[in-house]
């Protein structure tokens, strides 16, 4: 959208803008229309939507000097911060595709996810804390030959990596009649975001979005989640969903104020709530939990907020209670990747003390605005109410594929559209659903997917490691977290700790299992698989024997 249409649009339109061709056309609209309005903010950090408009321009001009076009993929590694959603907006409103990198993930995490994208641009920290982030650089470059460029942040150019100004300065000469014709382009069903998941088993795939589904995602869930001001927190990693989909988005469709949290502190959390007047608070139950325990929730003013979400993880009553002594709204919803966040969701609920509970414990609610909902069963029949049926997703707001694996899409849909998500769930007499399990291996870690298999792999590269099966044991603060049940190669030894030390090293730390039993032999089926069911009852039941 060019500054004349949105100047016609600002004289037509009163309040909130129409929808638009993508979320980079409503940081233009507010600039014009709440040019002063805050944005983004990260400490004395402080941008308006001017500014904001400004530094999306100026990186988009930048990325398209350094020759990228239209689905060209561009990474960025950094913190929850303003340059992370400056680089996400230039690049979709250009038509290139973004995709972010967790801070956290290992060598080998960062070398597999590049080399699958292939990305050609690199926007990254050098450091982040105490890690020096070059050897990792020199490995994704060697991993990815289609990585031409790497832009630090946080430095000067240097060798073969450009400082951030310098590589503005380069986007100076990109005309106004070059840039609005690339930004016009963009848009609709076009990709525009990468963000690497996977099911049960595997390695990660890369769930492909599009424009339209989060713009249409960020609408509806700001009509079904109605604040304001709109001011939100967010201190989720950048590479997930979350951070973007479900937070910084439909933040800006509101025209809010997005805090940026770099590392996740639970104290101060909780200080930012009454510092920047929050108003409304999504997170996952694990991380309300660490909140709750500090001595600052209990001397807090939540007046600010206006609205709590969980998402990620069923809540327990203790966590729920807790949250509506602080707020009187609360809601949940229940999304994937492959949906732009999007399959059911629930209406925010006031809760008095005398209420009865249950819709906000054993509920995700309906389906969400313009999605179809199917409860199936084996053979993709629908199942009666109250029955146990995987859940079937079908809509527009659905992603377009996963990145270079054609067969492995073909299998997430059925034949008639609708996204088959693994989960079971049954449908209350309410028409609420209900969350039953998963048909997969994977489990969730304080809202965040691990996948079984990726860990096993990374055990099983240990030089005394013959076999290793990970599995879910219960968790009071993250839910689930991972059990790994190792077998040494003959004649070799290994330990617990070494086991763990070792996963730490090569993952990021949610994925780290707890606890660890090294044992001479694994329960086996008669088919010769393991049996993953005994080894769930064994974590399920008490403290692992780690002997």
């Amino acid at each position: 959208m060019d500054r004349l249409a949105r100047r016609r649009c600002l004289s037509e339109m009163t309040g909130t803008p129409p929808p638009l061709a993508k979320i980079s056309d409503y940081v233009a609209w507010y600039a014009e229309a709440t040019p002063a309005a805050e944005a983004l903010v990260l400490g004395d950090r402080r941008l308006s939507y001017a500014d904001l408009d400004a530094a999306v321009d100026a990186l988009s001009r930048a990325l398209i000097a350094a020759g990228v076009q239209p689905g060209d993929r561009v990474a960025t590694l950094q913190t929850p911060s303003p340059d992370y959603l400056i680089a996400f907006l230039a690049t979709s409103a250009i038509g290139a595709i973004w995709m972010g990198l967790n801070p956290k993930y290992r060598a080998a995490e960062l070398d597999y996810v590049v080399s699958d994208a292939r990305p050609c641009i690199l926007l990254t920290r050098l450091h982040v804390g105490a890690r020096d982030y070059q050897p990792e650089i020199a490995a994704m470059r060697a991993a990815s030959p289609e990585l031409r460029q790497v832009v630090a942040f946080d430095g000067a150019t240097t060798g073969d990596i450009i400082g951030y100004d310098a590589f503005i300065a380069d986007g100076r000469a990109v005309s106004d009649t070059e840039i609005a014709a690339r930004r016009a382009a963009a848009g609709g069903r076009q990709p525009c975001l990468i963000v690497y998941t996977s099911g049960s088993t595997g390695r990660p795939k890369g769930a492909v979005l599009h424009h339209e589904g989060i713009v249409r995602f960020s609408i509806e869930q700001n009509r079904l989640w109605p604040v304001a001001p709109y001011r939100s927190l967010n201190f989720l990693p950048i590479n997930h969903v979350g951070c973007t989909v479900d937070l910084a988005t439909p933040c800006l469709v509101a025209g809010g104020a997005m805090i940026f949290m770099e590392q996740f502190d639970a104290a101060e959390s909780v200080r930012i709530i009454a510092r920047e007047r929050i108003s409304f608070i999504a997170s996952v139950p694990s991380v309300f939990a660490l909140q709750i325990a500090t001595p600052e929730w209990a001397v807090t003013d939540f007046s600010s907020v206006q609205l709590m979400v969980w998402e990620g993880a069923a809540i327990s009553a203790d966590v729920l209670l807790q949250l509506a002594a602080k707020c009187a709204r609360l809601a949940t919803n229940y999304g994937m990747t492959e949906t732009t966040s999007a399959i059911t969701a629930l209406a925010p609920i006031t809760l008095a003390p005398a209420d009865d509970p249950d819709v906000l414990l054993s509920s995700v609610g309906h389906p969400f605005p313009g999605v179809e909902v199917c409860l199936a069963d084996e053979t993709g029949a629908a199942v009666p109410d109250g029955a146990v049926g995987e859940i079937h997703a079908r809509s527009p707001l659905n992603f377009l594929h996963y990145w270079n694996r054609p067969e492995d899409t073909a299998a997430a849909f059925t034949p008639d559209g609708f996204f088959r998500t693994g989960d079971l769930a049954e449908r209350r007499a309410d028409g609420r659903l209900r969350i039953v399990g998963r048909l997969k291996d994977m489990f969730k870690s304080g809202g965040y997917n691990v996948y079984p298999r990726e860990v096993e792999e990374v055990i099983e590269s240990h030089p005394a490691v013959a076999l290793a099966a990970v599995v879910p044991m219960p968790d009071p603060l993250w839910q689930e977290a991972g059990v790994a049940f190792v077998v040494p190669r003959p004649g070799m030894a290994t330990t617990p700790d070494e086991i763990i030390v070792w996963c730490r090293d090569r993952l990021a730390n949610y994925k780290v299992p707890k606890q660890c039993a090294v044992r001479e032999a694994l329960p086996l089926l008669p088919i010769g698989k393991i049996d993953k069911v005994a080894l769930r009852d064994e974590a399920a039941g008490s403290t692992v024997d780690s002997s």
